[in-house]
């Protein structure tokens, strides 16, 4: 009886007393503060003042054109600095389309997205490279390309 008696004593305080010490153990709720997310920090967008326009050569001689319009996001209040660098912006912006295009990245299905991915990571990394930490994101706006 007695090699009975010892395992139900034990489960019966072992419960409750297991029990109290996770409770007492629990991990510290959060504060109200710290439960909330983050806000996002606010982005504004700025149009660059001028189209590009890219030409499309096939073997010297200009067989189109490519007219792109493009927006930068930044953090709220920078534009004024987006806008005093736009001269450098445009120079590396035109650099990394003439690339795209010389590697034929504007023939055929041109707006895939598939296809437009390299042209705004190049696009992206060239603004990163003038003014970074400031450039989240580069936009097409507007994309036409016409055949000559």
């Amino acid at each position: 009886m007695k090699r009975f008696l010892l395992p139900i004593l034990i489960g019966v305080l072992g419960l409750p007393l297991g029990a109290g010490a996770g409770y007492l153990l629990r991990p510290a709720p959060e504060t109200g503060a710290e439960a909330v997310p983050e806000e996002a920090t606010p982005r504004e967008y700025v149009d660059l003042s001028n189209q590009f326009v890219i030409p499309i050569l096939s073997d010297g001689v200009v067989a189109g054109l490519v007219v792109l319009s493009l927006s930068l996001e930044v953090e709220q209040g920078q534009s004024a600095t987006v806008l005093s660098h736009e001269p450098k912006l445009r120079d590396v912006f035109l650099q990394a389309m003439f690339a795209h295009a010389n590697a034929g990245g504007f023939r055929g299905s041109f707006t895939d997205s598939a296809a437009l991915a390299p042209l705004r990571q190049a696009l992206f990394e060239a603004a990163s490279g003038v003014l970074p930490d400031v450039i989240s994101d580069v936009l097409i706006n507007d994309i036409v390309r016409q055949d000559g």
